[in-house]
């Protein structure tokens, strides 16, 4: 199967053996990233550094001053890499090394469009405010990620694009100074926890049937077994409507469903116009519509018909890829299994040859590595001696 290893450009700028290493994987492709959320990064093998901090997100190329001038909502360039265009300047050492190069592109998570835009975020039924995720029911906000999907895509020497984060981002949130655990809640609740009640989403849901304040008591009469005990444990769809109901569930659903189809269209239609034919263009997906993160929900019959493929988390044993594979198996277009090979994030690439197997068996027909710069040598060296199987 095919392989891309996802990278930095921080992994490369600066670093003149960076590119044959990769290349020396066994890898065909690099994922590389063109805008991402903010993130504290190991370099373990960077000649001049072993931590970068991306204190926020950004894009890692000049933005397009034409583009954005005058406008409220528009990206950041960043700041920590010593380059006037970083993406360009890997990818372009990348390809030298006899590489394809597609862009990596986080959409709806940016924590410092929240900070100083605060009126763009997921409201909760609490009335908290999620900085991170952008609601993307806003028109604003909407213009801004397919503005920004196009512009961030379609870089120089890229041959395709793998967005992140192409839909509804809500509850849960990878944070350093994460301090949410005292109360577990299953990913039922997290649903909930991630319903957003901004002016555009309360209209929405009215045009369900549904009154917003009703819905919000509700969800709060849901969830209050979970704060008063020792959380809340419902998993699924189901558990979703064993919490809420299932025809209030089923309505939150077909108000979130529809907006993240549409952006999800609009986002492909406008990186497909930027590029010209032969782009390829893929999301980083769940095939359970109600997900939200960076994998976003999506209806797998109806994203194999928009995207040319998925890009599935298949870390994490068996079933979890029988969960993720399964829904996809026997449609048309790339599904790729993506899995962590760094030990220290829960990867386990002694097991990468086993997994790929078993992940073609199930439909894959690529394979996705999180992540070459991060991984220590003994992860580098056990990806590079099972794909050299692999390809036997």
């Amino acid at each position: 199967m095919r392989a891309s290893a996802f990278l930095y450009p921080w992994d490369v700028v600066g670093d003149p053996d960076a590119a044959a290493r990769v290349a020396g994987l066994g890898v065909q492709q690099v994922t590389l990233a063109a805008a991402y959320h903010s993130t504290r990064a190991l370099t373990p093998r960077h000649p001049g550094r072993r931590i970068v901090t991306a204190e926020h997100a950004a894009v890692l190329y000049p933005p397009d001053p034409g583009r954005w001038a005058g406008r409220e909502l528009h990206p950041y360039a960043q700041s920590w890499v010593a380059s006037d265009d970083a993406y360009a300047e890997a990818a372009q050492a990348l390809t030298d090394a006899g590489l394809e190069v597609h862009s990596w592109v986080v959409l709806a998570h940016n924590s410092r469009l929240g900070a100083e835009h605060p009126d763009t975020s997921v409201v909760n039924a609490y009335g908290d405010r999620y900085p991170w995720a952008p609601c993307i029911a806003q028109p604003a906000v909407r213009a801004y990620l397919v503005d920004l999907a196009a512009e961030a895509a379609v870089r120089d020497g890229a041959r395709g694009t793998e967005l992140e984060s192409c839909g509804w981002y809500g509850f849960a949130h990878l944070h350093a100074h994460d301090k949410i655990a005292g109360v577990g809640l299953g990913d039922a609740a997290q649903y909930l926890m991630s319903l957003c009640f901004c002016p555009d989403c309360r209209t929405g849901y009215m045009e369900h049937g549904l009154e917003p304040d009703e819905l919000i008591g509700a969800v709060r009469a849901a969830l209050e077994p979970a704060w008063a005990g020792s959380g809340s444990s419902e998993a699924g769809w189901s558990g979703v409507e064993e919490l809420l109901g299932a025809d209030l569930a089923a309505a939150t659903l077909q108000w979130r469903g529809r907006v993240a189809r549409t952006l999800q269209e609009s986002a492909v239609a406008a990186v497909r116009a930027a590029a010209g034919a032969g782009f390829q263009v893929l999301l980083h997906a769940d095939p359970a519509a109600y997900r939200s993160g960076a994998n976003v929900g999506v209806d797998p019959q109806h994203i194999m018909g928009v995207a040319d493929g998925v890009v599935l988390p298949c870390t994490g044993g068996d079933a979890r890829r029988e969960t993720y594979l399964g829904p996809f198996a026997g449609r048309q277009g790339v599904v790729a299994a993506n899995f962590t090979v760094v030990t220290g994030m829960g990867g386990s690439p002694a097991a990468l040859e086993r997994d790929a197997v078993h992940a073609a068996s199930l439909g894959a027909n690529q394979l996705r590595l999180y992540h070459a710069g991060l991984a220590s040598d003994p992860d580098i060296e056990a990806v590079a001696e099972a794909l050299s199987r692999l390809g036997r």
